[in-house]
């Protein structure tokens, strides 16, 4: 066709189609890997170049017709076959020392996309428990799709996938605090994004990662700006889960903007969209935050009722790292309930814990809630024991230059007993705020509240 189709000739069209064609058109529509794919698939004869053939004289278009599908069925069965094989390859380059890999994959039976594809989506499984490892995972997968058949997977498929690759570097380059490396990888990833087919969802895939990344390099406006493009891009093809992953990551960035508030209607939106199969700890990370924030501007029965109806979900991670968490909310809440006692025990639970996994900061800041407790009850034995049993965080290298320096100031008001519950509130309050940004000085802190990373 020559000229752009009328209204009413894709009227027509669109009516003669069934409810899956049109199904399927739409996806064409806002889909550009689908588009791509259909650029490498054999095309039948024109019919005025046709000619007749066979016993009822079927026009030979015809017959090109049902070769074309008849490939695209090989098409579509050898790649599945590539996926079916992908784990025992997989588990065969990774029984190879690392030194040997990059030798490994110009053997010609891995060069695959089916093992390209898993190497990329373990880089992000992986870099979430081991960022070293996930980034190992991801440079695998970008080393192989320097070997793969351009022609017969498509380059810009391929470069769509690169591009997913880098994002995923560059997100376990983030979770190890190298930051630059991180920009550097997702400077990459757009690269290849560009080069690719233009897909929505490969895009909206690359503007999370990055907002991940704006948001640890306290970037706030850039990090909320991104996530809302990559949620309104996840629900427009349908991906519901993935809107839901950039909605709860939106909240975070809002509460670590300083506002808890705008973080509570976006987790109510994400709840919904999640699915808990596929990803129950991104489930559990929800609605830990939606109660912790819910408390944190001081609405503790509906943050109890939340917690309640949260406690089979805690019951499912039967882990430190959850646990601790969970008491530590329950303390807060306790003690927003005016349940003193309660509040004591769930907060030393809580610190002990975090004291006993090494983790020094959120051990700092449980202790700080306690030690406000103490301060509100004018406890001063209690808040000078406290601070002393904090010394282990103040030896630890995790703890940097200015909470180093909070602390100590907490430290010695505490000494010379001049530790109310407003200096106390105004050290916890800065922890909270400084535990992603070392460079925010004391002096320049208010609050908020710790949340699921």
């Amino acid at each position: 066709m020559k000229i752009h189709p009328n209204d009413q000739v894709l009227e027509e069209l669109l009516l003669a189609l069934s409810d899956e064609q049109r199904s399927l058109i739409r996806h064409l529509t806002f889909c550009g890997y689908c588009r791509s794919r259909t650029v490498y698939l054999p095309r039948p004869l024109r019919p005025e170049t046709a000619a007749l053939s066979g016993k009822r004289g079927a026009p030979v278009y015809e017959t090109a017709l049902e070769k074309s599908r008849a490939t695209v069925s090989e098409r579509e069965a050898a790649l599945e076959k590539e996926r079916d094989d992908a784990p025992g390859l997989f588990v065969e380059l990774l029984e190879q020392p690392a030194e040997h890999r990059d030798v490994l994959l110009r053997d010609e039976k891995l060069r695959t996309w089916g093992l390209f594809d898993l190497l990329v989506e373990r880089s992000l499984e992986s870099g979430l428990r081991d960022p070293a490892f996930g980034e190992h995972l991801g440079l695998l997968a970008l080393r192989l799709a320097d070997h793969l058949d351009r022609e017969r997977y498509g380059a810009k498929r391929i470069s769509d996938l690169q591009a997913r690759a880098w994002s995923y570097v560059g997100n376990a380059c983030r979770l190890k605090f190298d930051l630059q490396g991180a920009e550097e990888a997702i400077g990459r990833a757009y690269f290849y994004l560009k080069k690719g087919t233009r897909d929505g969802l490969e895009r909206a895939i690359f503007l999370d990662l990055k907002a991940s990344l704006r948001r640890d390099q306290r970037r706030f406006d850039e990090a909320l700006r991104l996530l809302r493009r990559a949620a309104d891009l996840f629900l427009t093809y349908g991906e519901q889960h993935r809107a839901g992953r950039s909605l709860v990551n939106l909240a975070t960035v809002h509460h670590h903007s300083g506002d808890p508030e705008a973080a509570i209607p976006l987790l109510h939106r994400a709840l919904p969209l999640i699915d808990a199969e596929r990803e129950p700890r991104l489930l559990l990370c929800a609605r830990h935050n939606l109660i912790d924030y819910t408390a944190g501007i001081g609405h503790f029965l509906e943050a109890q009722k939340l917690y309640q109806d949260a406690r089979p979900l805690y019951r499912s991670f039967n882990e430190p790292w959850v646990q601790n968490r969970r008491r530590w909310v329950r303390g807060k809440i306790a003690r927003g309930l005016g349940q003193l006692k309660r509040a004591e025990t769930q907060l030393s639970s809580a610190r002990d814990g975090f004291m006993a996994e090494g983790i020094p900061y959120d051990t700092a800041l449980v202790s700080l809630e306690l030690a406000l407790l103490y301060a509100e009850q004018g406890r001063t034995a209690d808040l000078k024991r406290i601070a002393e049993e904090m010394l282990p965080v103040f030896a630890s290298r995790h703890i940097h230059r200015e909470a180093l320096a909070a602390l100590t100031f907490f430290r010695q008001a505490v000494e010379a007993e001049q530790a109310g519950v407003e200096l106390v509130a105004r050290v916890a309050g800065y922890l909270r705020r400084a535990e992603g940004n070392p460079e925010l000085r004391f002096e320049e802190t208010r609050s908020t509240s710790s949340d699921c990373p």
